[in-house]
């Protein structure tokens, strides 16, 4: 018998508000704009100077300024700066999503021809399979290289780098990265367990460079060298970058892309656009490079990254005197993040476009949380290396406050806390015992949210600062606009829900 998918679909709307309905009824679902800031403030970000304090020239941020935006290697959880809840709130569950670290700039956002090359041969990309028992392979690794009799001379940066690739700079970060949240839910916590067992996992995209930064990360935290497994899903339907096929996602992303309030931008920016072409090299007509600030903002500043020197125009095959100096370079940084945080925040239709487009994963992470308090799973710490796509989209769906371009590492941590106003202060921060735990529905439960390793603040006023959210808010908010278990998002995504 042929079912209705329309039918079925609102028969999951309904099931969704009926299991929620006291909650639900309580939970603001509706778009709210975020600050208005100099970030957003199109006037101030083409006529101002520098950026805004954000760093782009290191990894290293100065110790009294930990939590400056720092493109390079963004702030997360440390011990140094975390701040405990009250001693009756015990720890559950943790789940991180960030963004992978420092690389190689993408090959599509380099420049025709690259007055310098770029060079990898302080690290190994390892490639090979092994079975599991039996005969092993020898641990072979890529060595990128250009042929002389090649006449085919690729684009871009010439070297033994791949285009993307983490850097060993980026991955040193990786491994700090790892050990600083070890750290905490460890060391500084007692909530981690001793070695990466069952109660934890790791979790990739198919982009290779997640990996890259994955195998870094689980060494930094649990010293393992060791075969380790990342958890990974197939390629076109993967939630984490996020890889699967949403047409009404697209179709509302397209349109915030093509109105007047994005174009003006563009056009007020079109002397910035021939500046840098006549530098570069890149023809007036590519699209890639001229859709927004997304290729020239990636390419100057991987270089600036890794201490390169900013590009100047090839006259003859050699370096002119007409470059890109650090206030052209400030200024393409200051319009991606005003790009960002319109595409994401500013545009009232990106919360419908996102809770389509990455609702999946929203609905994996509101699962994990069920099914640990349930009992079903044993896991309570999981690890997702992802992208700036995949934390933008998140950031978006909490209604970050003040949206920027989430740089290298970029890191957003879900801790879920039981309260029990019985328990010592000396016990607050024991871990998770086997005893039975209450129903997903309990009040007894709250969200604490964390960006760049601080309280995240949501313009919606169902969270405002997400420090101890009643899970039945927290789960109330994300059901409303995926579903429970994401049962929304594929009707959303083939257009039978329209917001």
């Amino acid at each position: 018998m042929r079912t209705n998918p329309r039918t079925t679909f609102h028969a999951a709307i309904s099931a969704c508000f009926t299991r929620h309905g006291k909650a639900q009824s309580t939970v603001d679902l509706g778009w709210y704009a975020p600050n208005a800031t100099e970030v957003n403030d199109l006037t101030k970000v083409l006529a101002g100077d520098g950026t805004y304090a954000f760093i782009y020239n290191s990894s290293t941020t100065p110790e009294n300024e930990y939590g400056t935006y720092n493109w390079c290697n963004m702030p997360h959880v440390r011990a140094t700066e975390y701040k405990k809840p009250p001693a009756e709130y015990k720890l559950q569950y943790v789940e991180v999503i960030h963004r992978h670290h420092k690389r190689t700039v993408y090959a599509s956002n380099s420049f025709p021809v690259e007055s310098y090359g770029w060079n990898c041969d302080d690290e190994a990309l390892f490639q090979y399979g092994a079975p599991k028992a039996g005969k092993q392979p020898a641990r072979v690794y890529w060595q990128g290289y250009i042929s002389p009799v090649n006449p085919f001379v690729p684009t871009g940066f010439l070297g033994s780098c791949q285009f993307p690739q983490v850097t060993r700079e980026g991955l040193e970060d990786s491994w700090q990265h790892g050990k600083d949240l070890y750290g905490v839910y460890h060391d500084f916590l007692g909530f981690l367990p001793d070695t990466a067992n069952e109660k934890v996992a790791f979790r990739v995209t198919q982009n290779v460079i997640t990996s890259e930064v994955a195998g870094m990360v689980v060494n930094g935290m649990f010293k393992i060298e060791e075969a380790y497994p990342l958890l990974i899903q197939p390629q076109g339907y993967d939630s984490l970058e996020p890889d699967y096929s949403c047409a009404t996602s697209s179709s509302l992303l397209n349109a915030i892309r093509s109105g007047s309030n994005w174009t003006n931008h563009l056009t007020a920016a079109s002397s910035l656009f021939a500046t840098l072409d006549n530098i570069s090299g890149v023809s007036p007509t590519d699209e890639g490079f001229h859709a927004s600030f997304d290729h020239y903002y990636d390419n100057l500043s991987a270089r600036q990254c890794h201490g390169k020197p900013l590009p100047c125009k090839l006259v003859g095959g050699l370096n002119s005197t007409t470059c890109v100096n650090q206030d052209l370079a400030n200024k393409v940084y200051r319009l991606g993040n005003y790009e960002y945080s319109y595409i994401y925040r500013d545009d009232p239709r990106s919360l419908a476009a996102f809770s389509a487009g990455y609702g999946v994963w929203v609905g994996e992470l509101t699962s994990h949380i069920r099914e640990f308090i349930n009992g079903t799973s044993k896991v309570i710490y999981r690890h997702n290396v992802a992208h700036d796509g995949s934390v933008s989209m998140l950031l978006s769906l909490l209604q970050l406050d003040v949206m920027v371009w989430p740089g290298m590492g970029a890191e957003v941590v879900f801790e879920l806390y039981q309260k029990d106003s019985s328990r010592s202060p000396s016990s607050a921060f024991a871990a998770p015992t086997s005893a039975p735990r209450h129903s997903p529905g309990s009040s007894s439960y709250y969200m604490r949210v964390l960006w760049k390793g601080q309280v995240l603040r949501s313009s919606n006023p169902s969270f405002g600062l997400m420090d101890m959210v009643p899970l039945d808010t927290f789960l109330a908010y994300f059901d409303g606009l995926v579903g429970v278990g994401a049962s929304l998002v594929k009707g959303k995504c083939d257009g039978l829900l329209f917001e």
